[in-house]
């Protein structure tokens, strides 16, 4: 058999986090798309719907999406932005806060199984080998100076 590639390996091992992920949100009739949202939104202050997709690595379409059916299922409200006349807020309401609690749990209890079977060191590794990855893409280092060799 070939040799798996790193894009396999990290297209096939996402998938099976999203997939486990959206199985422990769907308990509780959600999506790992709508915990991840929670979890980005401060409890205290709000936080404006401007910075929600960058900070989720979302784009604004699929991020006004989940935000429309968070706020239809009593998540989250809208507020405006005292700081800001033009923007908005989002802030949790208590049901919010206690999905964000369980969303919070959810990655917790992975994080804490990861670590309960995967050494200290290798999971060092893995974190500095993806920060490498990182790098290597936000600074276009990888085809910044390739030819794809595609034809039309």
């Amino acid at each position: 058999m070939k040799e798996k590639t790193i894009d396999y390996i990290l297209r096939s091992t996402w998938m099976a986090v999203q997939k486990m992920y959206n199985e422990e949100a769907g308990r509780k009739g959600s999506t790992m798309a709508t915990g991840f949202a929670l979890v980005s939104i401060d409890p205290e202050e709000g936080t404006p719907s401007t910075a929600l997709g960058p900070k989720m690595g979302m784009e604004a379409t699929s991020l006004s999406r989940t935000l429309k059916k968070m706020e239809e299922q009593g998540l989250i409200v809208r507020k405006p932005n005292p700081n800001d006349g033009r923007g908005v807020l989002i802030h949790l309401t208590p049901f919010g806060v206690e999905m964000r609690e369980f969303s919070k749990s959810v990655v917790f209890s992975f994080d804490e199984a990861v670590k309960e079977n995967i050494s200290e060191e290798e999971i060092r590794i893995f974190k500095k080998v993806a920060g490498q990855m990182m790098e290597l893409i936000s600074d276009k280092k990888i085809y910044k100076n390739q030819e794809l060799g595609i034809r039309n």
